[in-house]
């Protein structure tokens, strides 16, 4: 089962460039999942045929937003973080807004296990959001991952909003301490990790270069000069049966591309 996850930077734009649909052909995902579609549902032309479209449209129109086009027919898609995580962990005290209202996680069940998608908040450039990263978004999330974890496999994706290690992005030393790159959203990767959650991408590809996400600024994606912060994470249970995982750099459409992973079901 081919599984990929790509952060488009709004839905519309991407078919409009006539860069999705043959994304579509050559690549033949079995599950999408998508993140920041900044539309709802009625706003987007679009046709795959033998797919499901389940989408999680944020509130406020044009922003944020995640969706799960898949050609495996899911018994149930549940939108966002539980009502009594969001209470526990407060999220909805946050003063740019609860992120829960954003559309930021998609659950589809597939059966014999999960798959999750999630467009995490960013701490943004003067980390004012931070807090919301470190106290309360980054460990209500992964409660969720771990309360589905005890339940059925799980595999989650998504544009995580931070670069792991120090290889996951072209220049460390300049970016310490920034948004991204904080030592607490770096530990909020850490305890993912310590959960019991896997990096498929580091299951088959060491060292640097490997990056999914370029600014616009100074031709950075021709250059190479990127992050990677869009993963495909799989529980313990089922990390063996990843047989392959890999960045697709040469899809255009966004400031991000797609990753994968290939799964023996």
């Amino acid at each position: 089962m081919r599984l990929y996850s790509w952060n488009v930077n709004g839905i519309r734009a991407v078919i409009k460039k006539e860069l999705f649909y043959s994304f579509i052909e050559e690549h033949k995902p079995d599950v999408l999942c998508l993140q920041e579609i900044k539309a709802n549902e009625e706003q987007v032309d679009i046709e795959l045929p033998g797919y499901e479209l389940n989408w999680n449209s944020a509130d406020r129109k044009g922003y944020s937003g995640t969706a799960i086009f898949s050609k495996i027919k899911v018994k149930d898609f549940i939108r966002n973080i539980p009502t009594d995580i969001e209470e526990e962990f407060g999220l909805h005290d946050d003063p740019y807004g609860n992120p829960n209202t954003e559309g930021r996680v998609s659950l589809g069940d597939y059966g014999d296990f999960y798959i999750v998608t999630v467009y995490t908040p960013n701490s943004k450039g003067d980390l004012s959001r931070l807090p919301l990263r470190e106290k309360k978004w980054d460990p209500a999330f992964l409660a969720y991952m771990d309360r589905l974890q005890q339940e059925k496999p799980v595999y989650f994706s998504g544009d995580l909003n931070v670069a792991h290690t120090e290889i996951d992005l072209a220049r460390p030393k300049e970016n310490v301490g920034k948004h991204g790159f904080t030592n607490e959203e770096r530990a909020g990767f850490d305890k993912m990790l310590e959960t019991g959650f896997h990096d498929t991408f580091r299951k088959f590809h060491e060292g640097d270069g490997h990056y999914s996400w370029w600014t616009h600024w100074g031709k950075a994606r021709d250059r190479n000069v990127g992050w990677r912060i869009d993963y495909w994470l799989a529980g313990s249970d089922v990390v063996e049966t990843v047989e392959d995982a890999n960045i697709h750099a040469d899809v255009m459409g966004s400031d991000h591309c797609p990753v994968s992973c290939i799964i023996k079901t």
